[in-house]
Parts: structure tokens; sequence; C-alpha cells
């Protein structure tokens, strides 16, 4: 069974607006076994909402409208849809008592605009709207369900939770859609693709596999549409342990499984501490593992050495081995480590010294390297990482690449 979204309002396609509407409705459709056909975002014009309505009318059972349900002249969404379904307006008491009552409480006048929230479309179900002033509204025709929800997103969630999906699946026989999905770090996409070749091509048709890549991590996910779930659910996790013994060393964990969760338990396990020495990335590091919960039990310090005058005082990294070799560079990035390492009293230390850009990089050193090293109970490591060209991306591929150089490490020291 197919679903169609449509998000409405010239705020969305100027970019005043972020759509994340579509994404809340898009994951619950899917949970019930509703396929998302298409989603789409145009502006407030009656001829182009009958237009797209009907093009999607003809493709998905189901239709899910958001925006364009206010009070004000520019909200043509309801009376569009009252006009093309046909049957007029008509005044719906309770929703004007509610509407009524919450706006006394917030201490605004009821006006003629406000009690025109209770005008409805006489072909359509009220789906009520508690946590707002606009009703949203169901409506069928020749086996389609149309579906048209207010824009404001808690009230749009609050509406598809208690109101749209309870009724989609009284209304429907639906089967399942499965999706499962395994974190993998430390092989490049292409290089996981050839590593776990024969094992994808002994996947069943009914079974997609498909590879999103992000900063430090590509997820496979498996996807099965409407199957028995809970058969297709136990297959998918033997395909999956399948997989973990082909690549144990690469997998992090399944759905939201991060590499700092890894550490962060092995480090709880272990009785181990760990500190960090932040240059380019800002403190990110720090954040990713202080925004855990428990992480006081091993996270010490730390320190964003931004400038070289920090990196001395505060690490002890000689001046003369910056003005020598260069802040960015692999001789800064073991001593910053190793300062951190024995200013906090910590086993572990991370440092990250790089050219985050736009500006700043050399034929020599361009914008996008970062040195980064780890200091242990045994040893210093140091790597030089290119982490792209966008400042945005290089800290967040600078922190990756120094989390997954530790968690490496521990692994190493477990065998």
């Amino acid at each position: 069974m197919n679903a169609t979204i449509i998000t409405i309002g010239d705020e969305i396609l100027i970019g005043q607006i972020v759509d994340t509407n579509s994404v809340s409705i898009a994951r619950q459709l899917n949970e019930a076994g509703i396929v998302v056909h298409e989603k789409c975002s145009i502006g407030d014009d009656a001829d182009e909402i009958v237009r797209t309505l009907r093009r999607a009318m003809a493709v998905s059972q189901v239709v899910v409208l958001t925006g364009g349900l206010g009070p004000t002249k520019d909200d043509i969404t309801k009376k569009t849809l009252a006009s093309l379904f046909g049957g007029g307006m008509r005044f719906d008491e309770e929703v004007a008592a509610h509407v009524e009552r919450m706006l006394t409480a917030r201490g605004i006048d009821y006006n003629a605009l406000n009690r025109s929230q209770a005008e409805v479309p006489v072909c359509c179900t009220v789906l009520f709207n508690r946590h707002g002033t606009a009703p949203g509204m169901w409506f069928e025709e020749a086996g389609c369900v149309v579906v048209s929800l207010p824009g404001v997103p808690f009230e749009m969630e609050h509406l598809m939770r208690e109101e749209v999906m309870p009724r989609l699946k009284a209304h429907f026989a639906l089967r399942q859609i499965v999706h499962r999905t395994l974190i993998t770090s430390g092989l490049a996409e292409s290089v996981l693709a050839k590593r776990i070749e024969a094992w994808e091509e002994a996947l069943p048709p009914y079974l997609k596999l498909a590879y999103l890549p992000s900063a430090g991590v590509v997820r496979l996910r498996l996807s099965a549409y409407e199957v028995d779930g809970e058969r297709i659910g136990r297959e998918i996790e033997e395909r999956f342990a399948e997989l973990q013994r082909l690549i144990p060393a690469y997998v992090v964990g399944f759905e939201t499984a991060t590499v700092e969760e890894q550490v962060h338990r092995m480090l709880t396990e272990r009785g181990e501490t760990l500190a960090v020495a932040e240059s380019c990335t800002g403190g990110r590091i720090a954040s990713k593992f202080t925004a855990m919960a428990g992480a006081s039990a091993y996270f010490r310090a730390g320190i964003v050495s931004y400038a070289n005058e920090a990196k001395t005082t505060l690490l002890g990294v000689d001046a003369d081995l910056i003005r020598r070799c260069g802040a960015v560079s692999e001789e800064v990035a073991r001593a910053m480590a190793e300062g951190a390492r024995r200013v906090a009293g910590a086993d572990y230390a991370l440092s990250t010294t790089g050219i985050a850009g736009p500006a700043g990089g050399t034929e020599e050193k361009p914008v996008g390297t970062v040195w980064m090293a780890l200091a242990t109970p045994e040893r210093t490591l140091a790597v030089r990482q290119a982490c792209g060209t966008d400042r945005g991306q290089v800290i967040d591929r600078a922190s990756a690449f120094a989390i997954r150089l530790l968690r490496d490490e521990l692994q190493r020291r477990s065998r």
C-alpha cells in the first residue's frame, strides 16, 4: 500500500522553515506497513493543491497533507479541500467551544477569525485537535483516504499518533514493513561493499540492502515490504549474524549505536579513564562523550587548546616544537595527547590539530588536513587524515576518526 505526503506553505518553499513534518509522518506510516511513495512540498495555491492532490490520489491509497489550516487569509487548504470534495462548509460546535476555551486560557480574544477555525467541510470526518485550534480532517473518495493536518509539528504528531494511525489501521488490512540497520565503522563504503559482496549476493530478492554512509560510519539497512513482520525480522537477524562473523572488528551495533558508545562501554567496564585535547574539533569529541549518562566514571577532562599559546601553557607543548614543525603536525599532535594524559592523570588521551578551513590551507597542508594522536599507557599513536573541504564536514570527520582510533586500540588491547 502506497502513501504520498504533501506539505503546504510558501514558507517551506522559500526556505524560511524546515519541513520536519514529512519525516515524522513517513516514520509512522512505515512502521504501520504503508510505503511512502512520494513526498513533495507546494505553495499556498489552490490550483496547485488540487493538481498535486489529484495526482497523488491516482497512485496512492493514503495521502497526508500538512499546513494551510490557520485562520488567516493565506491559509487556504481547508476551503480548497471543501471545494474539491464537494458539500460546502459546516460549523462544528465542539471545535468552536474548544477553541474558545483554549484562547481564553491564553488571554487571547475569541474573534471572528478564531471562530472560523470551527468551520469544516461537510464531507469530512473531524479529527479533534486538543493541542491546537485547527482540527484535522479525514476524507474518503474512491478507495483513497486523504488526511489534512495542521502544520504545527507537535499538533500534527499528536493527531497522527492518536487519530490518524488508529483509523488507518482499522480502515485497511495492513501488512508490515520491516527495517533493521547494522552500523559499521572502519571501512569505506566501496571497500565494505567489496568485502561483503558474496553475502549481499546471497540475499533473497525480498530483502533490500541499502548503504547509508555518514561521518565515520556506514549503516547497512535491510528492508522488506508488506511481509510477515515476525518471520522476516528473525531472518534479518540471522543474515546480520552472518555478516557479523564476516567483519567482526568493524561492527559497531544496531539501529542508533555509535562508536563513542562502544568506547563508553569499554572504558566503564575496565575502570579506565580518558582525556581529550582538541584544536580544530573545538570540543566536539568531549561533547560526544559527556552527552552520555555515566561519562563521569571515566571522562577526566576536555581541553580546547585552539591557540598555540594554549597548547604550550595548558598542555606543556614545547613552543620551539610548534615553531619548528607547525601546529598541524605529527609532532604537535603527539605532544598534545601526551600532555593531556599527563595533566588529567588519564589512562588514555586523544588529540586533534588541523586546518578546518575555509582559509589556512597550503599545498603541503591543504584544508581538511588533520593530525590526531592517542596517548596510551604503552605508546603514542599518530595518524594524518584528509577530512574534506567543508568546515563542518572536517570537524565531524576528524572527531569520528579520532574516536575510532581509540576504539581500535581498546579492541586491540582486549585481544
